[in-house]
């Protein structure tokens, strides 16, 4: 069944208006929502898509040392310099979530 685009933009806006930020009160950065540190789930995502990413022409962040040659080996490069501009998003069954920057986690 293919349904019409206003349905798909209130669906849409029925589940974001279900969602409930966790804040943080306090001035260091708390993770509230799931390990402390980058599960293998979330940096397998990231290295993929930051290696993607690269592969079709994106600049790197980081000067590319000289023994690495594949997309790849560059993203976890990226990753282990805390280079990549990227925030973890962890949801939980409630609707709750948590924005976590990756230099947090690492």
């Amino acid at each position: 069944m293919i349904k019409s685009y206003e349905s798909l933009i209130k669906n849409k806006n029925m589940v974001k208006s279900n969602l409930k930020e966790v804040k943080n009160s306090v001035e260091q950065f708390q993770v509230k929502i799931g390990p402390n540190k980058l599960t293998r789930f979330e940096r397998a995502r990231i290295i993929g898509a930051r290696a993607l990413q690269l592969s079709l022409g994106a600049p790197p962040f980081i000067p590319i040392p000289p023994n690495i040659k594949d997309p790849i080996s560059l993203a976890i490069a990226e990753l282990e310099a805390k280079a990549l501009p990227i925030s973890i998003r962890r949801t939980l069954p409630d609707g709750t979530y948590q924005d976590i920057p990756i230099d947090v986690l690492l």
